[in-house]
């Protein structure tokens, strides 16, 4: 009422001043109560955030306690474990992790190699893996499990290396602290380097992997092998894709590699040069070997062999490619075993690398090797043969070869890697196709006429 009376002796012009000691004294008590209540809230808070902060110390010390591994005696070995915290954390750490690394690694045969393969669980690195073990060196895989194929194969490859005792650790070649943990654990004698991102029309939808996995995962590979005590010889994956554009048949070691017909050839012909400038700079021994379409039992479902089995099966129609000028694809296909024994050739002769801890002591081997079938066949001649062993009729479809990279012919000169670790293919075509479409029915579990057709002998000959 008092407020009323106010405001209208206010408005008819009362020289009376308005009584504000009420309302002043209720802003008062409101402020009052607001900082209390703001005092308790921040009480509040504080203790809550105290005792956060207690359970997760508690919980890192947990952690830490069973799970991160045992310093050891060496300082380079503290100084990578301690950057490798949250690295080792997410791929795996503690002392089982480390037993698994070192058990997969060591040798069971005097003087065996300790090899570190990359893409281990990836088509050839599979097969090599299995080959070294076999004979008795230590082998330790290396594979990120990429998407760009089914990762169920890959984990199928992987379930058959641990089956022979074989550890992949599942790690990016990017990952520096991952290799270098790897290399605080294992001495490797030998590093076989067969991760890449493979494919040559791919890298038209994702050119960046491509430099990524081949150049920039490359690199990070060869600086941690640079700065290891003592260095591994390494023997590495480039690609016949590197002869690009040349038309000189059969290709040879020393034809001209500077015009590459795709971003994939050109990312491996890069990797030819940096494999130079590290030998050159640092002693590392280096030998890039050159596949030539290699193909067979758990080989990669983006070759045209596989597609080809899967879709005749399936009754679907297929693309056979064509030059622009009507003239037969043809590629020289290598079968995955005559490879496999390329590859451990070529590691049996490396030379030791020269360096050690990043510095040159020496001149170290420098060395590049076709690794074919000295055997070109033409795509429309690998689709008839898959007829056969399927005995189903393919639904052909010829159409021309896009202009995404591909080339349209390979023939491999093998002579420089005979000469210098006996390497001499002996699969033809026919014979090692046999044996893929023996293994696609059996891991996919076909049941049909086709598998009782496949035990039969081969009527269908090779006559290319």
């Amino acid at each position: 009422m008092q407020y009323y009376t106010t405001t209208a002796a206010t408005t008819m012009g009362s020289s009376s001043p308005p009584d504000l000691s009420k309302t002043t004294k209720l802003e008062r008590y409101n402020s009052y109560i607001r900082r209390v209540n703001s005092t308790k809230l921040l009480v509040a808070s504080s203790k809550l955030l105290f005792r956060v902060t207690l359970l997760v110390a508690l919980i890192l010390i947990l952690f830490f306690t069973l799970n991160y591994p045992p310093l050891s005696e060496n300082p380079k070995h503290i100084h990578t474990t301690t950057h490798n915290f949250l690295s080792s954390a997410f791929y795996g750490s503690g002392a089982a992790w480390e037993k698994h690394v070192r058990h997969s690694s060591t040798p069971r045969r005097p003087n065996g190699l300790s090899v570190l393969v990359t893409g281990a669980a990836g088509f050839v690195g599979m097969h090599c893996s299995l080959a070294l073990k076999k004979r008795g060196d230590g082998v330790l895989g290396l594979d990120n499990f990429n998407s760009y194929y089914d990762p169920s194969l890959k984990k199928a490859r992987q379930n058959l290396l641990t089956k022979h005792q074989i550890f992949v650790v599942q790690g990016d070649l990017n990952d520096e602290e991952l290799l270098k943990k790897l290399f605080d654990i294992v001495p490797f004698t030998h590093i076989l380097h067969l991760a890449a991102q493979a494919g040559v029309r791919y890298a038209m939808q994702n050119p960046i992997s491509y430099i990524h996995s081949n150049i920039a995962g490359f690199v990070t590979l060869l600086e941690v092998a640079k700065q290891a005590d003592p260095q591994p010889a390494i023997v590495w994956a480039s690609s016949s894709s590197v002869y690009g554009l040349n038309t000189k048949v059969p290709f040879s070691e020393e034809d001209r590699t500077d015009q590459p017909a795709s971003l994939y050839a050109a990312t491996k012909k890069s990797g030819e040069e940096i494999a130079h400038t590290y030998n050159h700079i640092y002693g590392l021994s280096l030998t890039g070997l050159r596949f030539f379409t290699v193909y067979g039992p758990w080989g990669r479902p983006d070759m045209a062999y596989f597609f080809f089995t899967k879709d005749i099966l399936q009754g679907k129609s297929i693309n056979v490619y064509v030059t622009q000028d009507s003239k037969e694809v043809a590629r020289d296909f290598t079968y995955i075993d005559d490879v496999v024994k390329g590859c451990l050739g070529a590691v049996d002769t490396a030379e030791k690398s020269t360096g050690s801890g990043g510095k040159k002591r020496g001149p170290a081997q420098l060395r590049v090797y076709n690794l074919g079938n000295t055997s070109p066949v033409s795509v429309v001649n690998l689709v008839s043969i898959l007829e056969g062993l399927l005995n189903i009729k393919a639904k052909k479809h010829v159409v021309k070869m896009p202009r995404n990279g591909d080339v349209p012919f390979t023939h491999a000169n093998v002579s420089l890697a005979y000469k210098d670790f006996g390497y001499k293919p002996t699969t033809d075509l026919s014979t090692g196709l046999r044996k893929f479409v023996k293994w696609y029915l059996s891991y996919y579990g076909i049941q049909s006429k086709v598998k009782k057709e496949i035990e039969k002998p081969n009527e269908h000959s090779d006559d290319s």
